[in-house]
């Protein structure tokens, strides 16, 4: 009885492991170039290290985030296949920035508040860094 009793509570300590490393997301963009004929711009795994936005920014060759075209929410952890609705006509060949943004500093939860530039729900930085990809529209 006692190393089943051991084996119990190591396997609840490895699980209670596993899970807390699974809600520890480092955030993170996966998307590749796509067609946006759909209306739509997706993101193929966004991990975010609490609930925030996937915000779609137009972009060029300098990188640098330009107006808000699109934007979904994302929830705490690993976020699979995150389609933002694009606000705007996109041409192909423009670049496009997906990006995370927290939901913070806003006067309402759930609802996305930045413009460019603003502090409310704004780009999250790890290590200094923007959390984001750059992509192509086909």
């Amino acid at each position: 009885m006692k190393i089943s009793f051991t084996a119990l509570a190591a396997l609840t300590l490895a699980s209670s492991v596993a899970l807390a490393a699974g809600h520890s997301a480092t955030p993170m963009v996966e998307a590749a170039d796509q067609s946006v004929a759909n209306g739509v711009v997706s993101a193929s795994k966004v991990s975010a290290a609490e609930n925030g936005w996937l915000v779609v920014h137009r972009t060029d060759a300098s990188n640098k985030p330009g107006p808000v075209v699109a934007y979904a929410p994302l929830r705490h952890g690993d976020n699979y296949d995150v389609a933002a609705i694009l606000q705007e006509p996109i041409a192909s060949g423009e670049r496009l920035m997906l990006m995370v943004h927290a939901e913070v500093g806003g006067t309402a939860t759930g609802v996305f508040e930045y413009t460019l530039g603003a502090k409310e729900d704004g780009p999250i930085r790890v290590d200094g860094e923007l959390v984001m990809t750059v992509i192509t529209a086909k």
